[in-house]
């Protein structure tokens, strides 16, 4: 199966953030990453959630995984439309909405190629001259072959992958 971000480029991610390459990448690095994606943090409160001043590459992997995929409750959204972080009964799925709210540029409930494009382009996961499809990518979890992805196929893809 196709993720938005591999261990691949996860691991290239994590060597554009090691400006100063220690091995680390220090909750400032982590803070300017979250940042270009549209989630905000203090440095307290990642220092809060992280527990430590930095990360190595594992622990940055485990970071990734542990915002990225929750670990269950199904939230039914049916509607289609943008998802309001407030209308998610579970406090799981906050995180999974933030980060489909971060692919959907424009708002409109729905990650297009292009905004997926954009997004993996801003966090280094995606070079310029790339021969990567994001058509494809999104192909592979678009159930109602509309060529976006909805909330629901978004949290499908998301709960389905793993760090390989």
């Amino acid at each position: 199966m196709t993720s938005p971000l591999n261990s691949s480029d996860l691991r290239r991610i994590f060597a554009e953030l090691d400006k100063n390459g220690d091995g680390q990448v220090s909750l400032e690095e982590l803070n300017w990453l979250l940042e270009r994606i549209g989630v905000q943090f203090s440095l307290q409160e990642l220092e809060s959630l992280v527990g430590k001043p930095g990360l190595d590459l594992n622990e940055f992997l485990f970071f990734y995984k542990s915002i990225s995929v929750p670990q269950s409750n199904d939230v039914e959204d049916g509607s289609g439309t943008n998802i309001d972080e407030e209308a998610v009964d579970h406090e799981d799925d906050s995180d999974l909405v933030k980060a489909f709210n971060v692919f959907d540029i424009n708002g409109d409930g729905f990650i297009s190629s292009e905004e997926l494009e954009s997004v993996l382009r801003r966090l280094g996961a995606m070079e310029e001259n790339s021969k990567r499809d994001c058509r494809s990518m999104i192909h592979v979890y678009d159930t109602n072959l509309d060529g976006m992805l909805d909330f629901q196929e978004f949290k499908h893809m998301m709960l389905h992958n793993t760090i390989s």
